[in-house]
C-alpha cells in the first residue's frame, strides 16, 4: 500500500471519530495492543533524546524499504510514535521523504498532547526522515 493510500485510509478512520480527544483515545487503545520491544533493543542507541518519557525507535532497512518499531514507558507517547512507525513502515526512502506527517494536523491529535509529547512526535518524524535519507532517500 502506498503512503497516499495509507493516508487516505488513516484519514478516513480518524475523521470518523468525533474530535481530537477521541482520536487520541483511539490511538492509545491501539497502542495497548502493540508488542513491547525486546529488552536487547531498549538500548541508548535506540533511545530518542530530549523526551521526558523513554522512547525507543528501532529502524530497519531491507529489500529497499524502511521499517520502524517503537516503544515507550508512556502509553500516549507509544500511541503517537506508533502511529508514525506504522504509517511509514514498509515504504521506500524516497516515498517517506516526499510525504511528511503534516496531514495529521487537521485531526487535532497533537493539540491534546503536552508540549513535551509534541516534541517527542517531532523527534520521531525527524529520526524517520534521517533514516530514510541515510538509506537512499
Amino acid at each position: 500500500m502506498t503512503l497516499a493510500e495509507k493516508q487516505q485510509q488513516l484519514s478516513a478512520g480518524l475523521a470518523a471519530l468525533k474530535n481530537g480527544q477521541d482520536r487520541l483515545a483511539f490511538l492509545v487503545e491501539g497502542a495497548k495492543k502493540l508488542p513491547s520491544l525486546a529488552a536487547e533493543l531498549r538500548t541508548d542507541a535506540n533511545l530518542i533524546p530530549g523526551c521526558l518519557a523513554k522512547l525507543w525507535l528501532v529502524p530497519e532497512f531491507r529489500d529497499g524499504r524502511c521499517f520502524f518499531v517503537c516503544d515507550s514507558d508512556s502509553l500516549v507517547v507509544k500511541a503517537v510514535a506508533g502511529l508514525l512507525c506504522e504509517f511509514y513502515s514498509g515504504q521506500p526512502p524516497v516515498e517517506i521523504l516526499a510525504h511528511d506527517p503534516a496531514f495529521l494536523a487537521p485531526f487535532g491529535i497533537t493539540q491534546h498532547l503536552t508540549p513535551n509529547r509534541r516534541n517527542a512526535l517531532a523527534k520521531v518524524w525527524e529520526n524517520i526522515k534521517k533514516y530514510a535519507e541515510a538509506n537512499g532517500g
